[in-house]
C-alpha cells in the first residue's frame, strides 16, 4: 500500500486595500524611503482599516476563496489550524471564529502560535492528521493584523510589518507529490530579543502597561537579524542535504518575508538564482504567518505539478524550519 502524503491542494489569500507606503511613513516617524528599501526591500505594506476588524476578517476571504478554486463548501472542510500571533480575542481560538464564520460546521479547529514560522509549524502538524488517515480536508490559515501590536512611533518595527492572511488546504495523496519532509526547530532563549512584554498572565494588562507601550512587538534588530540569516539558510540547506537534491532540482524558494537580505543569504546557501525566490515583500512588507502563503497564493498560476519548493521560516520565540514539498497540480489549467 502506498504511503499516504498531504498535499496542498487549493491557496487562497487575502491584502488590506490600504498601502502604508514608505513616503507616508516618512512622515510619521524620522526615516526615509532609501533607508528603508535598503535595510528591509520593503516599499509598502498593507493594513486593515475598520472598526472591529481582526484577523479572522482576513482568514474568512482567504479561505472563501481556497474553497471556491476547490469546489467545495465550508462543511466539508475536517479541521481548521489558525497560525497567528495577533487573534481576534485571547480566547476563544481565532479557528472557531473563523469556522463559525464561513459555517464550517463539522470542523474542529485550534490556533497555532510560532510568531513568523507559524504557517510552517501549521502545515506540518496539518500533514500528521492527513497522513493519519483521520482526516481528509485540513485548512491551514496563517494571517496576521500586525498593525493592531505595532507602535508608528518605533521606527525599528513600525517599518516591516503588515497585515495580511493566506491558506492552504491539505487533502490525501498516495502519489509522489505531497509533503515530503519537514524540520522544525526553535529555542526559548531567543525570546528576549523578540516578544511582546505585556498581556500575557507573567504582566497582565494595566494602566503601567499601556502608558509604556508593553503591549506592542519589541525587538533587538540585530541580534534578531543575525540569528536569523545563519539559521534560516542552514535549516534550508539541511533539508536539501537530507533529501539529496541540489539547487538544480529546486523549482522555487518560498522564504518568509522578513528582510530581503535574510532571503537572500538564504538563496546563496542554497545555491539558487534570484528568478528561483518568490518575493513580494516589497510590496506586502513582513505579515508575519502570512507571507508564506500569501507568496504561494501569488505564484500560484506559475506552478506546476511535481514542481520541487522549498518552504523556509524564521520568527520570534526563536522558532524556525523548513519543508521540502513536490506541488500537486497544476494551477494554470
Amino acid at each position: 500500500m502506498s504511503k499516504i502524503r498531504a498535499a496542498i491542494t487549493s491557496i487562497g489569500g487575502y491584502v488590506p486595500e490600504y498601502r502604508l507606503t514608505n513616503k507616508i511613513l516618512e512622515g510619521m516617524v524620522d526615516t526615509s524611503d532609501d533607508w528603508i528599501i535598503s535595510r528591509t526591500g520593503i516599499k509598502e505594506r498593507r493594513i486593515l482599516k475598520g472598526e472591529g476588524l481582526g484577523t479572522s476578517d482576513m482568514a474568512v476571504e482567504a479561505v472563501n476563496e481556497l474553497l471556491k478554486k476547490r469546489g467545495i463548501k465550508a462543511d466539508e472542510i475536517d479541521l481548521l489550524i489558525c497560525c497567528t500571533v495577533t487573534p481576534d480575542l485571547v480566547f476563544p481560538a481565532t479557528a472557531n471564529i473563523i469556522t463559525d464564520k464561513i459555517g464550517a460546521t463539522k470542523a474542529f479547529g485550534f490556533d497555532l502560535m510560532a510568531a513568523c514560522s507559524g504557517f510552517l509549524y501549521g502545515l506540518t502538524t496539518g500533514a500528521r492528521y492527513i497522513e493519519s488517515g483521520l482526516y481528509k480536508k485540513v485548512v491551514v490559515v496563517g494571517g496576521d493584523k500586525m498593525s493592531s501590536i505595532i507602535d508608528y512611533t518605533d521606527r525599528q518595527t513600525c517599518i516591516i510589518f503588515g497585515d495580511g492572511c493566506g491558506a492552504a488546504l491539505l487533502e490525501p495523496t498516495e502519489g509522489e507529490n505531497g509533503i515530503i519532509d519537514t524540520i522544525m526547530k526553535s529555542d526559548g532563549s531567543g525570546r528576549v530579543h523578540l516578544h511582546q512584554k505585556a498581556g500575557g498572565s507573567v504582566k497582565p494588562a494595566s494602566h503601567e502597561t499601556i502608558d509604556n507601550k508593553e503591549h506592542f512587538v519589541y525587538q533587538e534588530g540585530q541580534a534578531v537579524f543575525k540569528f536569523a540569516v545563519t539559521n534560516m539558510a542552514e535549516v534550508s540547506a539541511e533539508i536539501m542535504e537530507r533529501n539529496n537534491l541540489t539547487s538544480e532540482d529546486v523549482t522555487y524558494l518560498v522564504p518568509h518575508q522578513a528582510n530581503k537580505r535574510i532571503i537572500d543569504a538564504t538563496a546563496k546557501r542554497m545555491g539558487v538564482g534570484d528568478e528561483k525566490v518568490m518575493l513580494n515583500i516589497e510590496k506586502y512588507g513582513n505579515t508575519t504567518n502570512g507571507t508564506i502563503p500569501l507568496c504561494l497564493w501569488e505564484w500560484e498560476n506559475k506552478l506546476k505539478e511535481g514542481d520541487i519548493l522549498i518552504l523556509s521560516a524564521f520568527g520570534g520565540g526563536f522558532t524556525w524550519g523548513s519543508i521540502y514539498l513536490k506541488w500537486a497540480y497544476n494551477s494554470n489549467s
